[in-house]
């Protein structure tokens, strides 16, 4: 095991599965045959053909597409198909900055393969002439990636909220980091990915942060979302995401990008081209099928 397999496990797609998730004329996701039979069912909310599924064109605003997915998503989480609830509304659109389409709940994203977006932060303290990172356990309860070892803070983007203030946000709830400090982070860049999951095809972009914090600041979970924090040196975050998974699959990514940016990884490292390319890896947009 290396951390090229970390950048592998996150580049696990295969094109010729998915279709094309089309809404207002825009292609917004990817499905496969096996949610495209789930949708079938629901004739008066999707058109859906051998290259593409499209939401109805006779919904023409985003509130009435989000009162027609909602229905479904609705129907779909009785029959078991959507664990994880989380009663999150995400945006769906063409781009992160295009006009949302629609908004649908966070646990049905993957399904449509739509792009999801979130803010995840790297804190770390000075330690002399280095460095340590504070890493977090996630909670067994997690409905994704329980017990895995993440950022100090990371959450989805969700509609109605700028980036800066999501960020601020998570970061009082997830480590009871004062919104002063948390205002601190410096916004670093974007990690992405596309990768077929349990959950279904993780189509992804994350805002990245970096925070300094003080020596003697110790993280307080306070949503139940964090089992525990660890400080760990730089070498030992190393050892630890090169041995195997014990990082959620997308967290590691953030913290790979981090050793990169910090000259912890270097261009003497013989997988350093397929390491730098693939934190950032990008996607062309879905197209039909035919």
């Amino acid at each position: 095991m290396s951390l090229v397999d970390r950048i592998r496990d996150c580049a696990r797609f295969e094109p010729g599965r998915y279709r094309p998730f089309i809404v207002g004329g825009a292609a917004v996701g990817r499905i496969d045959e096996a949610v495209a039979g789930l949708l079938r069912p629901f004739a008066d909310v999707f058109d859906i053909s051998e290259h593409s599924v499209t939401m109805n064109e006779g919904l023409k605003d985003p509130g009435q597409r989000t009162e027609a997915m909602a229905g479904v998503l609705e129907a779909l989480r009785g029959g078991g198909h959507i664990p994880g609830w989380r009663d999150e509304a995400y945006p769906v659109g063409s781009a992160f900055s295009a006009p949302s389409l629609l908004t649908m709940e966070r646990a049905a994203v993957p399904l449509f393969g739509v792009k999801g977006y979130g803010v995840h932060v790297n804190g770390f303290v000075r330690d002399g002439a280095g460095i340590k990172m504070w890493i977090g356990k996630r909670s067994l309860d997690k409905p994704t990636g329980p017990g895995k070892l993440d950022q100090i803070v990371a959450g989805g983007q969700p509609a109605g909220v700028s980036l800066s203030d999501n960020m601020i946000k998570e970061c009082g709830e997830e480590a009871g980091i004062p919104a002063a400090l948390a205002a601190t982070a410096r916004p670093v860049g974007t990690v992405s990915y596309m990768t077929g999951r349990e959950e279904g095809l993780r189509d992804d972009v994350l805002f990245n942060y970096d925070l300094e914090l003080p020596a003697g600041f110790e993280p307080a979970n306070t949503d139940g979302e964090v089992e525990v924090f660890f400080l760990w040196p730089m070498a030992q975050v190393m050892d630890t995401l090169a041995k195997g998974d014990d990082f959620k699959f997308n967290c590691a990514l953030v913290v790979i990008d981090f050793l990169v940016r910090w000259g912890f990884i270097t261009p003497e490292d013989p997988d350093y081209i397929e390491i730098v390319q693939g934190v950032d890896r990008q996607f062309p947009a879905p197209k039909d099928r035919g």
